[in-house]
């Protein structure tokens, strides 16, 4: 049985489906990484996932338990980081600890988030608040404070697309080294081929919407760890990259028709430049119509 299971999921927003029909299978321990176009509906598969909106008809699963509200078992990391901007380091992750293990000793929660704060390499900002950092170690506070939390799968919804070319790339490398280390279960949502075929182990391609669905799921056979230069030169790299560009482009192709309406337009009469001003009128220019001629009687 998949760790983590969707069924048949579909979700509206009103109209349309978002998405359509999805079925997906992760194992314990897999890196999957689901790539899309933006506003394809890669964040609402997420918030399905982490419970945070409910589907309209299918079911999502995670250790054959529905998934029915937020949890503990399921940690986040989101693009915009999500830190208590008045919290330090140190006190967003305790603060997500404490919550989950309201019973541990004060030295057993310190220790536990210091193991943390070291894995993603920021011991020496300990004690600085979010607004003394960078953008790049924000997003590792917020890997950290997930990780901290010993959830059953780590949710991951683009979490670098914020960031610049080389912080994103730096922090590409720190995920993929914790991964080693962890080897906890994750789901990559991106909107770049390359980063979900360089972080996982297999990659789906989400088709545009509305009604976007999953894929084929295509295995990613490149040795760990991956060497990030090598890579564009590996061919199966390459015809990977080519596959899942392919089948985003196709269904982009798809969704697009052609519409005859009919369209009525108002009856509309410019105003009249040249005709003369008269007492008691407006200044500006009058429509040929406001012009009336009447004839008056006046008797003596």
């Amino acid at each position: 049985m998949p760790y983590l299971e969707l069924n048949n999921v579909t979700k509206h927003f009103g109209g349309a489906p978002v998405l359509k029909d999805v079925n997906l299978a992760v194992e314990q321990g897999e890196f999957v990484a689901i790539v899309g176009f933006s506003g394809a509906g890669k964040s609402t598969l997420i918030n399905l996932i982490a419970g945070l909106l409910h589907p309209d008809a299918g079911t999502v699963k995670l250790n054959g338990k529905v998934i029915t509200e937020p949890g503990p078992d399921r940690g986040i990391v989101f693009q915009n980081y999500s830190l208590l901007p008045w919290l330090t380091v140190f006190e967003n992750i305790l603060l997500a600890v404490d919550t989950v293990n309201p019973g541990w000793s004060k030295t057993q929660k310190e220790e536990h988030v210091l193991k943390y704060i070291a894995m993603v390499n920021l011991t020496p900002a300990r004690d600085k608040k979010p607004g003394e950092l960078s953008g790049g170690m924000r997003q590792r506070v917020s890997v950290a404070r997930a990780l901290a939390m010993n959830p059953q799968i780590l949710l991951l919804d683009e979490p670098l697309s914020a960031l610049d070319a080389l912080t994103r790339a730096t922090l590409q490398d720190e995920i993929s080294r914790i991964w080693l280390e962890d080897k906890k279960t994750v789901l990559l949502i991106t909107n770049d081929p390359d980063e979900g075929i360089y972080l996982a182990d297999r990659i789906i391609p989400l088709t545009a919407g509305p009604e976007a669905t999953l894929g084929e799921s295509l295995k990613v056979e490149i040795p760990r760890p991956r060497d990030r230069k090598g890579i564009n030169h590996d061919p199966h790299f390459k015809a990977l990259r080519r596959e899942v560009v392919e089948t985003m482009l196709a269904s982009k192709k798809d969704r697009h028709a052609s519409v005859t309406r009919k369209l009525v337009l108002p009856d509309i009469e410019p105003e009249d430049l040249s005709a003369p001003p008269r007492p008691g009128w407006r200044k500006s220019p009058i429509r040929r119509r406001e012009i009336k001629e009447e004839s008056v009687e006046v008797s003596k």
